[in-house]
C-alpha cells in the first residue's frame, strides 16, 4: 500500500464493470479485471476476487485512452508565451527539436486530459512547419518521466501553404514540398557517408540530417499533417519517393482520396471533429472518421491543438462525435485506444485490457459516448490518478 496525491491506492486492485471493453476481443458483461504490481493479471466474466485486492465499480470499463496526436505539456492551459513551447518559428526545418526538452511534466493540463480518461499521450511539437521537431509517447500518470514510453515516437512534418503563415519561406505548397525533399535527399547522402567503415572520412555529426536519415531509415514514423487533397496526395508522393513508415494526420479532405490513402496503406490520424472550418480545414467533415473507417483504412482520433484555452479537446467527446456522424462506437473506441497504440508503436503495453499489460484502465458510471456519462476513476499503471467523476 503506497500513498499517491494524499490518498491511499492499492497495489492489488480488482475492477468490476457491467460491461467491460476489452477491446482484444468482445465485449464482456459482468467483467472483472485484477490488477497486481501495474500490470493486468487477469480479465473475465465473473471472477473471483482474491482476498487484499481493493475493488472498484462501474457501470462500464474501458481500456485507458490513447491520444495519437497532441502538444500537451509543450503547449500550457493558460495560453501564455511562458507555457507555449510547441512550435519553434525560426526555421521552418528543424526535425531535431526534442520533444523532452521542452515537456513540463508539472504542467496543469496533463493533469486535465488525464482526469478525462487519456493515460498515454503522444506530444510533442506541433503543425505549422515543413519539419517542426519530434515527439514522445508517455503515461500522464503523476510521475512524469518515470512512465516515458518513447522519447521520439515520431517526427512531425507539414505539407501545405499555411506552412508561409509562419515562415518567410516557403509560401506555397510546391515550395515547402521542394524544401522538403532537398532536405531528404541530403539526409540520404549524410546517412551514407556516415556509413563509410573509415571512421576519419565521416562527416560531422549534423543533428539535423541525422534525425531525417532516421525517418529514412525507418526508425522514426513521419507524422505528415496534410489537410487539402493537393496536399494529402503529395504527402503520399513523398512516402512513395523516399519509402517513408507515414502517418498522416489532419487529412481534412481525406473522403476525397479514400482508394488513395488505402492503396498506400498508410493510416490515419483525423483532425479533430470540432475543429474550425476555414483555411484547410475549409471542406473539413464530421464524417471524415467513419468514411475512413468503413473502407478498412487504420483510424485514430486525436485531440489536436486548440489556438485557446484549455488548448486541448476532450478526446472522448471528439470519438462521440464521430459516433453520432456514422462511426460504429466500437470502432470509435477503438480510434482512441488500439489504433493509436499501434500507430505510436506500443500496442504490445497499451490500447487493450489483456492479461501482462499495463494497468490503464477507465471506469465510467454510463455509456462512455452518452453525453451524460462520466469518467469515474482512471488507473494509470496499477495506480488509481482520479476518482472524481468529471
Amino acid at each position: 500500500m503506497a500513498l499517491l496525491g494524499g490518498q491511499q491506492v492499492m497495489a492489488q486492485i480488482a475492477v468490476k464493470g457491467e460491461t467491460v471493453y476489452t477491446m482484444a476481443g468482445s465485449p464482456i458483461k459482468n467483467g472483472v479485471v485484477l490488477i497486481k504490481d501495474g500490470r493486468i493479471e487477469a480479465v473475465g466474466a465473473n471472477l473471483q476476487v482474491p482476498q487484499n485486492y481493493k475493488t472498484y465499480t462501474a457501470k462500464v470499463v474501458t481500456p485507458g485512452f490513447v491520444d495519437a496526436h497532441t502538444s500537451v505539456g509543450l503547449a500550457g492551459i493558460y495560453n501564455v508565451p511562458a507555457d507555449q513551447q510547441q512550435l519553434e518559428k525560426t526555421a521552418p526545418i528543424q526535425p531535431e527539436l526534442r520533444a523532452i526538452d521542452a515537456y513540463n511534466p508539472n504542467e496543469e493540463l496533463i493533469s486535465w486530459v488525464r482526469s478525462h480518461g487519456v493515460t498515454t499521450i503522444n506530444t510533442g511539437h506541433a503543425p505549422g512547419a515543413l519539419a517542426s521537431g519530434q515527439l514522445m509517447a508517455l503515461k500522464t500518470s503523476k510521475d512524469g518521466f518515470d512512465h516515458l514510453l518513447d522519447t521520439t515516437s515520431m517526427v512531425a512534418f507539414t505539407l501545405g501553404a499555411s506552412v508561409g503563415e509562419n515562415y518567410n519561406s516557403p509560401k506555397t505548397s510546391a515550395k515547402g514540398m521542394a524544401m522538403l525533399r532537398s532536405e531528404l535527399q541530403a539526409a540520404q547522402a549524410y546517412a551514407k557517408k556516415m556509413a563509410n567503415t573509415d571512421a576519419a572520412k565521416r562527416p560531422d555529426r549534423n543533428l539535423k540530417l541525422e534525425t531525417l536519415a532516421g525517418v529514412l531509415s525507418g526508425k522514426y514514423k513521419a507524422l505528415v499533417t496534410a489537410n487539402k487533397a493537393q496536399d494529402i496526395m503529395a504527402a503520399l508522393r513523398l512516402a512513395k519517393e523516399f519509402n517513408l513508415n507515414m502517418v498522416l494526420d489532419g487529412a481534412a479532405e481525406a473522403y476525397l482520396l479514400v482508394n488513395e490513402i488505402k492503396t498506400a496503406a498508410v493510416p490515419v490520424i483525423v483532425h479533430p471533429t470540432m475543429a474550425r472550418a476555414y483555411g484547410e480545414n475549409k471542406n473539413m467533415s464530421f464524417e471524415t472518421a467513419a468514411i475512413l473507417a468503413k473502407a478498412g483504412i487504420p483510424v485514430a482520433i486525436q485531440s489536436g491543438f486548440e489556438a485557446y484555452v484549455p488548448r486541448a479537446r476532450v478526446l472522448l467527446f471528439e470519438a462521440s462525435v464521430a459516433v453520432a456522424n456514422g462511426m460504429q462506437p466500437e470502432q470509435a473506441l477503438a480510434a482512441i485506444t488500439t489504433a493509436p497504440s499501434k500507430m505510436i508503436g506500443q500496442d504490445k503495453r497499451i490500447g487493450s485490457l489483456e492479461k501482462g499489460k499495463d494497468a490503464d484502465i477507465v471506469l465510467f458510471d454510463g455509456d462512455p459516448f452518452e453525453y451524460t456519462s462520466h469518467v469515474c476513476t482512471v488507473i494509470v499503471n496499477g495506480k488509481v490518478v482520479n476518482e472524481k467523476c468529471m
